[in-house]
């Protein structure tokens, strides 16, 4: 038993040594989504961690394995969606994105995983309704 914890003790070290790229690149706020003050902060809240060049690394982004599947995540993100480079898009991909906020807004984000460490990232039903209704209202 001693064996067993030594050696996966040795192996949680040895796996602090894979460190993960955590940065936020440079912010031009000029880029940034132009959203009503409640919506706004509805998406600070709960999608720019993931989201957004304004990522909250918390301290435990720098443990191993957890810092792998969290910089994972906030890479796939930002590749997904951006709301910091949102005037990079054109009319045509920002379409698109706000019908992808519409559909997953509503069930699959922000992440379950997310919530349970981010109370202020959980959104009530009436908050969901009412980004999905303004990501309606962008699309036409």
């Amino acid at each position: 038993m001693k064996r067993a914890i030594l050696i996966l003790a040795i192996l949680f070290i040895c796996m602090q040594l894979i460190q993960t790229e955590q940065i936020n690149p440079k912010l031009d706020k000029n880029l940034e989504i132009k959203a009503p003050q409640n919506i706004q902060t509805m998406f600070k809240n709960a999608c720019y961690d993931c989201h957004s060049n304004q990522t909250n690394w918390p301290y435990y982004a720098n443990i191993a394995p957890f810092s792998w599947i969290i910089a994972r995540h906030v890479k796939q993100g930002r590749k997904a969606l951006d709301f910091t480079a949102w005037e990079n898009y054109d009319e045509k991909e920002k379409s698109k994105k706000l019908k992808a906020i519409y559909r997953t807004v509503y069930g699959s984000m922000p992440l379950p995983a997310y919530e349970a460490f981010h109370e202020e990232a959980e959104l009530s039903k009436e908050e969901r309704e009412v980004i999905r209704t303004w990501t309606g209202v962008r699309r036409f």
